[in-house]
């Protein structure tokens, strides 16, 4: 006897042989109830989820281009107490839908100093609430304006301005959100025809603690909460899931939606830590909280509101609100908590960390803190040879693992570059010589020349070697001399640098200057010569020709900031500037 069809369904002829196969309107195709049927349905429900999961990320992408600077000076602006803090995390989070962008945004702050643990929790708490907004929309049935949407999208999106085209991403990603929330119902419909898959959906309903960690794990892996107390909500809709068990999942997303943080932060840092951990125990402590109660919490629910959507959506928007509520009293002992369990560990073996630095207090005078940072200083220039020696390897032999290696000794710099310049700073200007004075003037140009050095290499010099291995293309071999020539000499002009601000000499400072007219020359040298080539029609030449201008043009800048970093500040002090370049004119 032939399976029973679902209701409104009929045979047609359409399978392999001209045999009569199952067709459902109103599912997009032949869909019956074998195991063929069955999977190519769930292939159309993970499309269905993807394309859910993709209008979720093009609104939070469209909101972070368009918006994302001013929100984060926003929050930056509104983290003085913890009432303000958690406002601003809910409304940031609300625009960005996605608490873990706002969760970024604290921990960067906390890692820089910027912000207390208290409003940084609090922060959090705010964010929680404000990331249940867009669910309460969409708990309504909205899907009829998904198309007027994508229409608005589409058109700003064709807009020049790039305001207008952000905006566009977001009216896009929500028009596209709606249709896949339309298409998993509609999905549904001949799944839930089969038996056996109602029976265990029916059995596995009972397992909410099962149900809570499919739903931290999807949440986790999927990087959003939205999507997946959405999915809670579509399933308890069409009746895939009765209410306490879409519960059960959307109390899962809550769980998982705090994982990544604590997993992307710094493990170098404490205060980078304290404020994704602590959000991930606060949310745990509410799970297992309402776990306890969950014979008492899913009627209560219920009993307030029948409609499944909103019923779901309700408890997602209530377990955050009242999370905040108990927290929120609580927030300065459990920060001195969090403190108590990360305290601020350094190791002074670790990359970037500065070893020779005085921290600046009453028993420390300038006279040593600066000798401190004289020697910290020293171990810039030595880490921007090890970064000017990975450019000339990847000049003669280019590599990807060479060029990400010496990358990353530009984040080294950078933060022995910020330390030291925060122990200058720190030191009281009225405890100060003037010999001290401009001695700390001196460090502190050094040390932002060397910063400003290793940028350009890392980003400017490592990026053309980048882009010349992925167009597959290589410089001439006269034109690589030249730049291997030029890289060369960057090394001698930074052990030169060290030297002169080590002895102050204005001699020596003169002698630095003069390398700078000689590696001018250097360049226009090697300019000519790669016109001269072009002229000749060299293909490699012509192939790299903005490739290596810009190289020639980024070496000569590296060079400006080795001379500037020791001779200017003592040529300076000396009056030996004249005040313009320029001949005068009489």
């Amino acid at each position: 006897m032939a399976n029973p069809l679902p209701s409104g369904c009929r045979r047609q002829k359409g399978g392999h042989g001209g045999e009569q196969i199952p067709w459902c309107p109103g599912t997009g195709g032949f869909r019956g109830v074998g195991p063929t049927s069955i999977t190519l349905t769930l292939f159309d429900l993970a499309g269905t989820v993807a394309l859910l999961l993709w209008g979720v990320h093009m609104v939070q992408t469209g909101v972070q281009r368009a918006f994302g600077a001013q929100l984060r000076l926003f929050l930056a602006h509104q983290i003085g107490n913890r009432f303000t803090a958690f406002l601003a995390g809910l409304g940031v989070t609300a625009l960005l839908q996605s608490s873990t962008a706002t969760g970024l945004m604290v921990t960067g702050f906390a890692a820089e100093g910027l912000i207390g643990l208290a409003p940084g929790l609090a922060v959090m708490l705010g964010a929680n609430v404000g990331t249940t907004l867009i669910v309460q929309l969409l708990a309504f049935d909205v899907t009829v304006v998904a198309p007027i949407l994508v229409l608005i999208g589409f058109l700003l999106f064709r807009q020049a301005s790039a305001g207008l085209k952000d905006s566009g991403r977001i009216f896009i990603g929500l028009g596209l959100l709606l249709f896949a929330l339309h298409q998993f119902l509609t999905l549904l419909d001949p799944m839930m025809a089969n038996p056996m898959i109602r029976g265990f959906l029916t059995a596995m309903s009972g397992h909410i603690v099962f149900i809570v960690a499919i739903g931290a794990v999807l949440t986790w892996g999927a990087h959003s909460s939205v999507a997946i107390v959405l999915l809670a909500m579509s399933l308890a809709t069409n009746h895939v899931l009765p209410i306490p068990a879409a519960i059960a999942l959307a109390l899962g997303a809550n769980l998982g939606t705090a994982i990544n943080p604590v997993l992307e932060g710094s493990a170098h840092h404490a205060a980078s830590r304290r404020v994704p951990l602590g959000n991930l125990l606060n949310r745990a402590f509410g799970v297992l909280l309402v776990l306890a109660l969950y014979p008492l919490v899913t009627p209560w629910v219920t009993s307030i509101e029948r409609d499944p959507a909103r019923a779901v959506a309700d408890f997602h928007t209530g377990f955050n609100l009242v999370l905040a509520l108990l927290f929120f009293p609580a927030l300065t002992p459990y920060a001195k908590l969090l403190t108590r369990w990360l305290p601020e560990r350094i190791n002074p073996d670790a990359p970037g960390t500065p070893r020779y630095l005085e921290s600046v207090s009453g028993d420390v005078s300038p006279t040593v803190a600066l000798a401190g940072a004289t020697r910290e200083a020293l171990r810039l220039a030595e880490l921007l040879e090890e970064m000017i020696d990975g450019l000339h390897n990847a000049l003669v032999s280019p590599s990807r693992r060479n060029i990400e290696e010496t990358r990353k000794l530009d984040d080294r710099l950078d933060a022995l570059n910020k330390a030291i310049k925060e122990n200058l700073i720190a030191i009281d200007a009225a405890s100060l010589d003037e010999t001290d004075e401009r001695k700390l003037v001196r460090i502190l140009m050094f040390s932002i020349n060397m910063e400003q050095a290793g940028d350009l290499v890392s980003r400017g010099l490592l990026g053309i070697a980048s882009r010349r291995i992925k167009r597959g293309v290589a410089f001439s071999k006269e034109g690589q001399d030249d730049l291997v020539r030029q890289v060369d000499a960057l090394r001698e002009t930074l052990r030169h640098s060290v030297a002169v601000f080590l002895s102050g000499e204005t001699t020596a400072a003169r002698e630095l200057v003069a390398r700078k007219q000689t590696f001018r020359k250097m360049d226009d040298d090697a300019t000519a010569a790669h016109f001269d080539r072009l002229r000749s029609g060299s293909v490699e030449s012509v192939e790299t020709s903005a490739l290596h201008l810009d190289a020639l043009r980024d070496l000569k800048r590296v060079n400006s900031h080795l001379v500037e970093a020791a001779a200017y500040p003592i040529l300076k002090d000396q009056g030996e500037f004249l005040p313009s370049r320029l001949r005068s004119v009489e």
